[in-house]
């Protein structure tokens, strides 16, 4: 009797049927290599496993919402000589997640702030880690837009419980009312209980430039997240830098022009 399909059945109604995926091979595998049965089980359940991580990975990612996919094999850090390298990788094993500590990100245009905030994100992805991106832009409006339908606490709720929270373009905008005491009760709720990550083409020295009108609120706001954070800063070329047609004698056609555009 092939017990083939009752297996699926139960299988099925354990949850387990992504062990079915590689049932036939591993039971080849196991006939050809004359392994015991508890060899046999031991490799189904770690597909299992591995099915499993790869597909929570792959939903984490998803909420994440990152702009692209950076990772920090990606990065140039060629571009920055004087960037602390030791703290970049020493933040990629996620010891600040479990202290809680902010990460600051500062430099100018192109320099690839975002760039490795997300990279920093990706590796916490990897180490099981919810992450939320955003610019501080979007991540106000929404607040915003949700006090609109009532739900603004519940918004706030589920933001500051995100493990780790990226906010990326902090000060590229002005934050007037209500959007800056929205950003302050984010911080404030978040703070020493999860991890933020900020992104700023301002110096540090300048951040209290971000809030427009309310200044009292802001140094409120930034003496939270300067709070035993790690700061990083990128100075160097601008990695978007346009290319330069190339040098002819004669006129390039608007066709050929076209093509070193970027």
């Amino acid at each position: 009797m092939n017990p083939a399909p009752e297996l699926a059945h139960q299988l099925k109604s354990l949850r387990l049927s992504g062990i079915l995926d590689s049932l036939d091979a591993r039971n080849r595998q196991a006939i050809e290599s004359k392994l015991a049965y508890t060899e046999f089980l031991a490799m189904l359940i770690a597909d299992e496993v591995a099915r499993r991580d790869q597909k929570k990975f792959g939903t984490r990612l998803r909420r994440a919402q990152f702009r692209t996919t950076k990772t920090l094999e990606q990065f140039d850090f060629d571009r920055l000589p004087h960037l602390n390298r030791a703290l970049v990788h020493d933040l990629a094993t996620g010891r600040y997640l479990q202290e809680k500590a902010p990460v600051l990100i500062v430099g100018p245009c192109g320099t690839g702030k975002s760039h490795l905030a997300q990279a920093l994100g990706h590796c916490a992805v990897r180490q099981g880690v919810d992450v939320v991106f955003a610019t501080c832009a979007t991540l106000t409006q929404s607040l915003n837009a949700a006090r609109a339908t009532g739900a603004y606490e519940r918004k706030l709720a589920s933001l500051a419980k995100v493990p780790l929270l990226i906010i990326d373009d902090f000060g590229l905008k002005p934050l007037r009312a209500p959007f800056d005491e929205d950003l302050h009760d984010l911080i404030s709720e978040r703070y020493e209980r999860t991890t933020t990550v900020v992104t700023s083409n301002l110096a540090y020295e300048e951040w209290d430039q971000a809030f427009a009108v309310n200044r009292l609120l802001g140094s409120a706001t930034l003496d939270r997240l300067r709070h035993n954070a790690y700061c990083l800063e990128l100075d160097g070329p601008s990695f978007r830098a346009p290319q330069l047609l190339p040098k002819s004698g004669k006129t390039a056609t608007k066709k050929e022009a076209k093509s070193t555009i970027v």
